[in-house]
Formats: structure tokens, C-alpha cells, sequence
């Protein structure tokens, strides 16, 4: 499929990475650059999460959409801890030996939800290759916390669990109503980008749940930006879509660091519509592609077009 010509910025050199300082932010392009919104919920969020000494992937991450997300008193609530076992070139998270796992954390993800008045959870975490089932039944118990407490429908975004399909039913067996890996790039960039994980493995989860569970909703994601061609983006959503995937997001990526791979390019929001349009045709439910969209960006809203979507369908 033949993208049109559409207006991109080029990097540069590798020598100007996205980070956090000021001189090098005033090189972001325009429609890279947002205003802070109104407090809202900020600081009531910020309390409550501190609180309850939980992590969010928000700060962690050091994503773009805090702000905005915590003003509307919704975050991405990060469990089994803020250390992750793999070294991806692409993420903030830190890295190196995680901690045990803290056995309350799901009552307090749950009252968090409760007290923030939550109708959409999402839950993620850091990947723990340490642990025997890989998190798995820590996720389960997260599930069901908020679900009990709360009635709120809860999005799960897991790593691979390292291909082992039996922790994979575990979390499925608390059954989450969306359930959300993300590919994160292309297959030619995946040992660039991810190192440690593979491309055949995430789309062998993704198809492992929709065969499990062929009504559940399933999610994933792409970063733009990283020396992917357009072709090599086409055939990673045609792979999704034959694994069955629902849902996609497609954000630009932003290095967090001077240490974390350069971005290559800045794809102009003209061009995400373009390639937005696109992967819609390709039968997904729902896609959310822009330059700040991230994973859990807005993820009630996409469920529920998703679910009205059915519904249409349906009559």
C-alpha cells in the first residue's frame, strides 16, 4: 500500500536527542510543544498515588501526557515494582535488580481506583523475568481487586512473559476486559529497539488471547520515529490484525535520555492521520494515532467506541 507524499522533519544528527533540556526541547517541532494544562486533579492525583506509594508508568515513563491525564484524575497504575529486567533502548523505566513483590499492592491499586473514582483501570507493569510466572498471578490479583471494589473495567498492558503461554492464561483467567501488549516497532528494529524481547513472540501472545478468548478485546502498539519504513509499519498492522488485535495506538517516540536511542525522524501529525486512515481500513476497531498518543492514552474513550462500534454492527 502506497503511502501520498506527506510533510516530515528530518533529525538531523543523531547528536540532537529529545531529553529534557530546555535548549534542546526548543528544537522540537511545533506540533511537539504543549502547554501545560489547568491543574484540575494534578496535585489530588499526585497526593493519592504518593499515598499509597504506588508507581504509575506515567512518571516512570516520563511520558508526555501526565499532565493532562492526572489533571482528568486518570493514571496508568505501574505494578510489581519500578525496576524492570530487560534493558530496552527506548524506555525510562529503570533497569537492573527489581525488588520482592509487595503482596498488597493490588488492595492499594484497588482503593486508588475507588478514590479516584475510576470507571476504566489500567494496569501495566515492568517486565520480571525473575519470577517464575513472570508477574502473571500478580496481575490476576490486580484484576480482581479493582474489580471487586470498584465495578470498573480493567485494561491490562503485560509484557510477553517471555512466550510462556501458561502464565498468560493466569492473567486471563481474572478475565480483563481489555487486554493490551504492545509490539512497540517494527521487526526489523526489534533487537535495536527491544533487545530482549521478539516480534514473533508478542504476535504469538496476541494470537494465544484471541484464540482463548475470541469476544475478549485486545490491544496494541506501535512508536513512530525509530528508522521504520512505511511498508514495514503496513505489514506490522497487517500482522496485528491477523492476530486479531482490536486496538492500536500509534504515537512518535521521544527519547527520554541522551542514553536511549536518538529519534530518527519526526513524523507530522498529517501523516499519523494518514497512516490512522489507514490501518481503520485494515478492519481494526478502533485506532489512535497522533504524535502524543501512548498506550493507555485516553483508553476509556477507545474502549467504548470499540464497544459501540459491536453494537452498531450488531443491529
Amino acid at each position: 500500500m502506497q503511502m501520498p507524499n506527506l510533510p516530515i522533519i528530518e533529525l538531523p544528527t543523531a547528536e540532537n536527542p529529545v531529553n529534557g533540556d530546555a535548549t534542546l526541547k526548543r528544537r522540537l517541532p511545533s506540533w511537539l510543544k504543549r502547554r501545560v494544562p489547568a491543574d484540575g486533579y494534578f496535585s489530588l492525583t499526585d497526593r493519592l498515588i504518593d499515598d499509597l506509594g504506588l508507581e504509575t508508568v506515567c512518571t516512570e515513563a516520563k511520558c508526555p501526557n501526565r499532565s493532562e491525564c492526572w489533571s482528568r484524575k486518570t493514571a496508568t497504575f505501574m505494578i510489581l515494582g519500578r525496576v524492570c529486567t530487560r534493558p530496552c533502548g527506548f524506555c525510562a523505566v529503570e533497569r537492573g535488580k527489581p525488588e520482592p513483590l509487595a503482596l498488597d499492592e493490588p488492595e492499594r491499586v484497588a482503593e486508588a481506583s475507588e478514590r479516584l473514582g475510576l470507571k476504566h483501570v489500567v494496569i501495566t507493569s515492568v517486565t520480571r523475568d525473575d519470577l517464575p510466572d513472570g508477574g502473571a498471578d500478580h496481575f490476576r490479583r490486580c484484576i480482581l481487586a479493582v474489580r471487586e471494589r470498584t465495578g470498573a473495567k480493567v485494561e491490562v498492558l503485560t509484557p510477553d512473559f517471555d512466550g510462556d503461554l501458561a502464565a498468560v492464561d493466569v492473567v486471563l483467567s481474572a478475565e480483563p476486559d481489555v487486554f493490551n501488549h504492545n509490539i512497540e516497532t517494527v521487526a526489523r528494529l526489534q533487537r535495536k529497539v527491544r533487545r530482549k524481547s521478539a516480534y514473533e513472540t508478542s504476535m504469538k501472545v496476541l494470537r494465544y488471547v484471541k484464540d482463548q478468548m475470541p469476544h475478549s478485546v485486545t490491544k496494541s502498539g506501535i512508536m513512530l520515529g525509530l528508522g521504520e519504513t512505511t511498508e514495514e509499519v503496513m505489514q506490522t498492522f497487517g500482522d496485528l490484525r491477523a492476530a486479531g488485535v482490536n486496538l492500536l495506538t500509534v504515537g512518535q517516540y521521544l527519547q527520554p535520555s541522551p542514553k536511549h536511542l536518538p529519534v530518527e525522524r519526526f513524523v507530522h501529525p498529517d501523516e499519523f492521520i494518514e497512516i490512522g486512515r489507514l490501518a481503520e481500513m485494515m478492519g481494526f476497531d478502533h485506532v489512535a494515532s497522533a504524535p502524543f498518543v501512548r498506550s493507555s492514552y485516553h483508553a476509556d474513550e477507545a474502549w467504548l467506541l470499540a464497544q459501540s462500534k459491536h453494537a452498531g454492527a450488531s443491529e
